[in-house]
């Protein structure tokens, strides 16, 4: 099964979006900058808007409206019916919105006061919470981190086009900052006509490393596509993290078929709907396959082992456009002493080791090493280091 032609895969809905200023364009918005309303984005806001500008989330060329927004949340699909399933918003508050006008330019800020970018505000309106978190995040409990962002976040949306001033150098992985027009150039150079996405938002460790390789014996390339936007206050920081992939790319995986690259977005945590939405990212970037595993996006208790790979049942194959690959949960087999899955693997629970990412901060914590049956030494090093772990034992 694929979706491709010579030229590549196409983005979702078409077109890949370019939403980036053209230097007259910038001229003219930095000229009425002073005069223009200003809105200053949150961390995840900014992460949404580059992402919309340089054609990651394609087909959006801004933050949804009213229609958009109630179908994609009760439906899982944009007002015209293509599948989509995150809804992406401007949240404001009160005092913010009312002074706003429809049909005019807004300024956007940054967190620090910078001037990003403009929307041109269609639509202000308000929304219900609950509604969205019960269908988004299939809970409405205060703990999951998505929920809690969209409780504290402002009542009122804002929608309509936007426009980035200027692609700027990711200041710390600004040698990965590959943007889609861009990675499908390097696919269609290297002659990749499947090529298979891997989403993280973790230290890689062994069971990554398995089914990526797995994943790579049925296609030409892969893109480790780690994402660098806001993640969880007690997620591993993504400068760690990226080491970590370097690592692993330089000693264990052929260079001639992989491409690291940082994904900008921000996390949900949403589960099997960030699931289908991080395949369309990727498909997006011109992948071809994508790779869906135990628990994808999720976090906690709030999402079955494999909900995130049943959603893809609930869409035609050829409206998503993308092949998901589903992978058991990996661990390392005592018995075959390889990794393997329930699948593969004759050996009891007992004779299983696989580690959550939780109970490896904890080893570190207490100076002891992750196995290697688990991480590769040279990868766990470097998270000991991280953690400022110096009188490690393995």
């Amino acid at each position: 099964m694929g979706y491709y032609s010579s030229d590549g895969i196409a983005p979702h809905g078409g077109k890949l979006i370019n939403r980036i200023a053209t230097p007259a364009e910038k001229r003219e918005f930095i000229e009425r900058a002073d005069e223009l309303p200003r809105v200053q984005l949150n961390e995840r806001s900014l992460s949404d808007l580059i992402a919309i500008a340089i054609g990651a989330l394609s087909p959006l060329t801004g933050f949804m409206d009213r229609a958009n927004y109630e179908s994609v949340v009760t439906e899982m699909r944009l007002a015209n019916g293509l599948p989509w399933s995150i809804p992406i918003t401007l949240p404001v508050s009160e005092e913010v919105a009312k002074p706003l006008t429809e049909g005019n330019w807004i300024r956007l800020d940054d967190p620090n006061g910078r001037f990003v970018g403009v929307l041109e505000l269609s639509q202000k309106y308000r929304y219900n919470k609950a509604h969205e978190a019960i269908n988004v995040y299939r809970t409405d409990d205060e703990k999951h981190p998505g929920v809690q962002v969209l409780y504290n976040q402002g009542p009122i949306y804002l929608a309509g086009q936007v426009w980035l001033l200027e692609r700027e150098p990711h200041p710390f992985f600004s040698a990965y900052q590959i943007d889609p027009a861009q990675s499908r150039l390097l696919f269609k150079e290297k002659g990749w006509k499947t090529i298979v996405g891997f989403q993280t938002r973790n230290p890689i460790h062994r069971a990554h490393e398995y089914i990526l390789k797995c994943a790579l014996e049925l296609v030409d390339g892969l893109f480790l596509h780690p994402l660098v936007g806001v993640t969880k206050d007690d997620d591993i920081p993504a400068d760690v993290r990226m080491r970590c992939y370097e690592i692993l790319l330089e000693k264990y995986f052929p260079k001639e078929r992989v491409i690291l690259a940082i994904n900008p977005c921000s996390m949900r945590y949403a589960g099997p709907r960030e699931a289908i939405f991080h395949a369309l990212i990727r498909k997006n970037y011109g992948c071809t396959h994508f790779i869906v595993g135990r628990d994808h996006a999720g976090v906690g208790n709030y999402y079955g082992t494999y909900d995130a790979q049943h959603i893809f049942d609930e869409f035609e194959p050829a409206e998503l456009g993308i092949v998901p690959m589903k992978f058991e949960h990996a661990f390392y087999c005592k018995v075959s002493q390889q990794m393997a899955t329930t699948k593969t693997s004759p050996s009891t629970p007992e004779q299983r080791i696989h580690l959550s990412g939780t109970k490896v901060r904890e080893m570190l914590r207490a100076g002891i090493l992750p196995p290697p049956e688990f991480s590769r030494p040279e990868v766990a090093a470097e998270l000991a280091r991280a953690m400022n772990v110096t009188n490690y034992e393995i």
